[in-house]
This record gives C-alpha cells, structure tokens and sequence, in this order.
C-alpha cells in the first residue's frame, strides 16, 4: 500500500499542487518534473529508514514519477470549454 501512495498517488498530488501555484502551463511542468523525484526520494527516507527502499530504487523510477507528475499537470491545464467554431460569414 505504501508504494501505491509513494509512486502514484504522490505524483499526482504533486502535479495538481504545482498546477494550482504556478499557473503556466511550461513553469507548472518544469516544477512537477523537478519536485516529483525530490519528494518520492525524501518520503522513501522518512518512510522506510531501514532501507529495505532505497534511494536507487526511487531513481530508478524516477521518469516514471515524472511521467505522472507532468501528465497530470497537462490533464489540469486543459481548458474547461471548447473553442468556438467561426461560421462562413466570419462571425
């Protein structure tokens, strides 16, 4: 359960978070890309001091991470309302 939350569930957090303070869609990303490894790494720490997870194993998944982390951000950034279709008469 704890890797569920650790590798999914976090990243998402983190990209809708990144999403709703920076509100451009490329400074948004680039945040998720930076701060998804950093706070999986961090949490695996805190989580796990034995180390039967270690550091390397979170950067081995790290783009995997950052996949989701970005790709929730670009899911967050789409606009809520179609773009309107102009007509022959250009109105």
């Amino acid at each position: 359960m704890n890797a569920l939350f650790v590798f999914f569930v976090l990243p998402i957090f983190i990209g809708v978070g990144c999403q709703l303070v920076i509100r451009t869609i490329r400074g948004a990303s680039l945040a998720a890309a930076i701060a998804a490894p950093v706070v999986v790494v961090l949490c695996i720490m805190t989580v796990d001091p034995e180390d039967s997870w270690n550091w390397i194993a979170a950067l081995l998944v790290s783009p995997l991470i950052v996949a989701i982390a970005v790709t929730t951000v670009m899911v967050c950034h789409r606009r809520p309302i179609a773009c309107k279709r102009s007509t022959l008469n250009g109105r």
